[in-house]
């Protein structure tokens, strides 16, 4: 999903390099940074709390993804196929 984030903000114009591009890449790499940094602590409780972060991540990159939609700097098909990625993510760290 990371990976899909930076080839999918590449090509947004180059006036949002420092906004939404920025935002979103932050985003996509905090979600699952949070996830290992929360597995590697010593207590459940610390990797609940890590968990519940990177949901928080996952949220406003699906907030970004309507967005950058709304914009016209990406089509149906790919806010589709990310939407589709970040449900199937969301229910993974819901399992806990």
């Amino acid at each position: 999903m990371t990976l899909d984030i930076y080839k999918i903000t590449s090509g947004f114009p180059s006036e949002e390099k420092f906004g939404l591009v920025n935002q979103m890449r932050r985003t996509a790499y905090s979600i699952p940074a949070n996830i290992v940094e929360g597995y590697s602590r010593k207590s459940r409780k610390e990797f609940l709390q890590f968990l519940n972060i990177a949901k928080s991540s996952l949220d406003e990159l699906k907030y970004f993804l309507i967005l950058s939609f709304d914009l016209g700097y990406i089509n149906r098909e790919t806010n589709s196929k990310m939407e589709e990625k970040l449900e199937e993510i969301s229910k993974v760290s819901s399992d806990e």
